[in-house]
């Protein structure tokens, strides 16, 4: 690891305990441990038959969790050179045969993307780059019946998006994430518990 890097640990599944490393980077902050097994407690800890998308990618914190949680597939987008060798070496470290690695601008790369090719989206844009808006209008058709949209930012949402439901947010210090779900609007029992949803083919 380079001098002035430092890692994040994987915090569960087939690679938990493994590092990351984090390199010293302007705007990468890695989504925090505790957050990061909040948001898989949340989705259940088993992701088989899940497509699931990193937008931007970063340290790779989320894209791998997924990963390692039985995700079918993982696509981490990430715009940096540097990181995205950092991502590479990593995916070929844990032999993370189910993980690409794409060199891309998010938002472009989402604008263009085929419809509902992902059950899991996860959004965690740049802190202070003012792209959470931008970034989840780009997300929202990419996500398939029943499937969800994980958001970190700033400042809490308002509310979901026509169409969509808040299933849950929390906030740990500056950072406010949410979890949305795609076409269950009022199904949502009173405790916050998952609906039955759709398996990936």
């Amino acid at each position: 690891m380079k001098a002035g890097a430092h890692a994040v640990r994987i915090v569960g599944g087939r690679w938990k305990r493994s590092k990351l490393p984090v390199a010293d980077r302007p705007g990468l902050r890695p989504t925090p441990d505790r957050v990061r097994e909040t948001l898989f407690n949340w989705l259940g800890q088993d992701l088989s038959g899940w497509r699931c998308l990193d937008a931007f990618a970063g340290s790779g914190a989320l894209g791998f969790e997924a990963a390692s949680r039985g995700a079918t597939s993982v696509l981490l987008l990430e715009r940096d050179g540097e990181l995205v060798r950092s991502l590479q070496a990593s995916a070929l470290r844990l032999r993370a045969d189910t993980l690409r690695i794409e060199r891309a601008d998010a938002i472009t790369w989402m604008a263009r993307a085929a419809p509902q090719g992902f059950e899991l989206v996860m959004l965690d844009p740049p802190f202070d780059a003012g792209l959470h808006a931008s970034a989840l209008a780009a997300a929202l058709p990419l996500v398939a019946d029943d499937g969800f949209i994980y958001v970190e930012s700033p400042q809490p949402l308002s509310e979901a998006p026509p169409g969509w439901a808040m299933h849950r947010h929390g906030r740990a210090g500056a950072v406010h994430f949410h979890l949305l779900c795609r076409g269950h609007g009022d199904d949502y029992t009173a405790d916050g518990d998952l609906p039955p949803r759709r398996t990936a083919p």
